[in-house]
């Protein structure tokens, strides 16, 4: 396993998962966005905002991928109409509604199970991004919320956003 990517343990709590998703990502969003610009650029021209699936296609599998292997569950059944990108990012379980279009936040939630399938916590994703261009202005960031229910967890993104 390489060390850039993650490291999880079934005893985790929602808190340090977050800690541990934010290293993995501060570390790794930077030079894979770098190495992948040019790609991503000339694939914006083509299918716009889908090119950031592509690069969180990269970027967020192997933290997902760590997270099942330490027995946590990140992701629901998906369902027949669902979008998924990142490997467990469900468009139905996101927001965009803050920032402007040069600087604008999506945020995916993900409600992360134990191997014994109780829920810890929720994770959120938050994908700084343009709508003009393709370009991810800043890192990318995971919030933890305690709270499971949908109901919840827009309220948490709500607080965490400041409106």
């Amino acid at each position: 396993m390489n060390r850039q990517e993650p490291i999880f343990m079934s005893s985790m709590s929602i808190s340090e998962i977050g800690e541990e998703g934010n290293r993995y990502i501060g570390g790794l969003w930077e030079s894979l966005y770098k190495e992948m610009h040019t790609q991503l650029t000339a694939a914006f021209l083509e299918i716009e905002d889908a090119a950031y699936g592509l690069y969180l296609d990269r970027l967020m599998p192997p933290l997902f991928d760590r997270l099942e292997e330490a027995g946590f569950q990140a992701a629901d059944p998906a369902g027949k109409d669902d979008f998924i990108i990142g490997k467990c990012l469900n468009f139905s379980n996101s927001l965009e509604k803050w920032g402007t279009e040069d600087n604008r936040s999506r945020l995916f939630w993900n409600v992360i199970q134990n191997e014994r399938q109780e829920p810890v916590g929720t994770l959120i994703t938050e994908i700084p991004h343009s709508h003009h261009k393709f370009d991810v202005p800043t890192a990318p960031k995971l919030y933890v919320l305690t709270e499971t229910d949908r109901e919840s967890i827009t309220a948490g993104i709500r607080r965490i956003k400041g409106s």
